[in-house]
């Protein structure tokens, strides 16, 4: 079987761009067909060539809306296969019809439904398919799938949560910059060569005024460029060393307020991965290793390496987190709860569900803080550049003889 890349006409005579699998061109123009696409040219893929296919990525709200669907009609006794091919044709993405349907290939030719997800690492991670895996192992698929779309829903809801933590004080420091540039470049020069005309010794603040104004007239572009400049090389270097992510991390989990909201994300994080695998039925060694990955955080990742050595060393799982010295009481008292009352899962649930609850909280102090402080921040700037200009027009004033 061989990989061809394709372009072919959709229903609306739009152009659409793939690739699939197929042992000859004429297999795959009825596959297309199939898929309502008439193939216009097909090339196969040479060998070695990473296939974009495999690359392709799916937006998590699409994610949901594949999952949700497949539960439904799996849940009302629709066979697997029929309720691919009904997602396939009811799509009205060209990418995921692409995917849903060599999904479908797949299952046609006795592949079982997650290895044919595995074959999409971009769009299925690690943890999706070792559910579905367990689902499909269990016989209890649909249960499965509801559980990984609540996750999916949980985990947009808190990525939404985690960018506004991010933005807003990120929104608040452009407008600061914005109109500092404003008045610095544009209205200080006037109101300086208004003070020049006046031939008059000027006070200290307002020789400064004068000084910031012409350095940043002269520097402007190179001001400007530093941050995008340091950015850049900053992403670089994060992506090339392990080590300086490893510190990042580290660093950002020590910020007042924001790392504290970051650490309970990452923890809740790992909570509510944690209580899908285990009540899941996948192994606890097993689900750690998959938490490791949906922290999101170096920091909280290493803690729980050492936590999952030490349960691979037979130490309870309560113990092993308090003995990582990482986990903060509440983690470590819901952990003994659950394994005394034998429900983990509900335990966990419990944690993400608290910890969701406090980002939510810690986001909206975050913002009451930084709103009075961009309010003292303004008023200072604007209160220096009225007494940087006016103290020496009111003096002129003064000096005026009556």
């Amino acid at each position: 079987m061989s990989l061809y890349r394709y372009r072919a006409l959709d229903t609306e005579g739009r152009v659409v761009k793939g690739e699939s699998d197929a042992n000859s061109p004429d297999e795959l123009e009825g596959r297309l067909g199939r898929l309502g696409l008439s193939l216009l040219v097909a090339k196969p893929v040479k060998p070695g060539l990473t296939s974009s296919m495999s690359r392709q990525k799916m937006d998590r709200r699409a994610l949901i809306d594949f999952f949700f669907h497949l539960e439904s009609l799996l849940r009302a006794g629709v066979p697997l296969l029929e309720t691919l091919v009904d997602l396939r044709d009811s799509s009205e993405v060209p990418a995921v019809r692409s995917m849903v349907g060599d999904l479908v290939d797949r299952i046609e030719t006795g592949t079982p439904f997650s290895d044919a997800l595995a074959c999409h690492p971009d769009v299925f991670n690690k943890l999706l398919v070792g559910l579905v895996r367990t689902g499909e192992i269990t016989g209890n698929l649909p249960d499965v799938l509801r559980e990984i779309t609540a996750n999916l829903k949980w985990q947009d809801e808190l990525s939404s949560q985690t960018r506004k933590a991010l933005m807003y004080p990120t929104f608040v420091a452009v407008v600061v910059t914005s109109v500092v540039f404003f008045l610095m470049i544009y209205l200080v020069p006037q109101l300086v060569q208004f003070l020049q005309n006046m031939k008059q010794e000027m006070p200290i603040q307002t020789r400064v005024l004068i000084a910031v104004s012409s350095f940043i007239v002269a520097w402007w572009a190179a001001i400007l460029g530093f941050p995008v400049v340091a950015g850049i090389g900053l992403k670089v270097g994060l992506d090339r060393s392990a080590d300086l992510r490893r510190k990042r991390d580290h660093f950002i989990l020590k910020i007042p307020v924001l790392g504290d909201i970051l650490r309970k994300i990452a923890l809740a994080r790992f909570a509510n991965t944690f209580a899908l695998m285990y009540g899941a039925g996948i192994p606890v060694m097993d689900a750690l290793q998959h938490c490791e990955e949906a922290t999101g955080n170096i920091a909280v990742t290493e803690a729980m390496q050492r936590a999952r050595t030490l349960i691979g060393q037979g130490i309870p799982i309560s113990q092993a987190f308090e003995a990582s010295a990482a986990f903060p009481p509440l983690v470590l008292r819901m952990l003994k709860i659950g394994e005394h009352t034998g429900r983990l899962d509900e335990a966990l649930r419990n944690v993400s569900y608290f910890y969701s609850r406090d980002v939510n909280e810690g986001i909206g102090k975050l913002q009451s803080m930084i709103e009075p402080m961009l309010t003292v921040v303004m008023g200072g700037l604007l209160g220096w550049i009225m007494v940087a200009v006016l103290g020496p027009v009111y003096d002129t004033i003064s000096n005026l003889p009556m």
